[in-house]
């Protein structure tokens, strides 16, 4: 088999699957505890390759938390940026064309071509500033 042609396993689709029912971005580790309680077992490693296959082919968005962790979620596809909650994790997909035309001009500006581009903002969401309020 070809290095770039990567299978179908019923671990990846487990793994896949797990990431679509979890709200907002979580671990490697959280997936691989959700997955030991469903069903056969799948080794932590696997999880990981899963993702990494999951993330190459855009079906995932990976994103290194505060504290250097790699975060995972289901990714809807095409190019887009989040909005994260950094105390719930919910995360929003946004389209910004702004942000595009900045980060565009931005790359001109230094004698870049040829750029690409991810964008995380973060901030507090309406419902975790209204249970701080309290």
């Amino acid at each position: 088999m070809s290095q770039g042609i990567k299978r179908n396993t019923w671990q990846k689709s487990a793994v896949k699957e797990a990431l679509s029912e979890s709200a907002g971005f979580c671990s490697a580790q959280q997936l691989h505890s959700s997955l030991k309680d469903k069903g056969p077992a799948i080794g932590l490693a696997t999880v990981y390759r899963a993702l990494s296959d999951l993330v190459s082919v855009g079906e995932a968005d990976s994103l290194q938390s505060t504290d250097g962790e790699m975060l995972y979620r289901a990714c809807g596809g095409g190019h887009h940026h989040h909005l994260i909650c950094r105390n719930c994790g919910k995360t929003v997909e946004i389209e910004a064309n702004k942000l595009e035309s900045w980060a565009d001009q931005v790359a001109k500006e230094h004698g870049f071509s040829n750029s690409s581009h991810v964008i995380d903002i973060f901030g507090d969401c309406s419902s975790c500033r209204k249970k701080l309020a309290k």
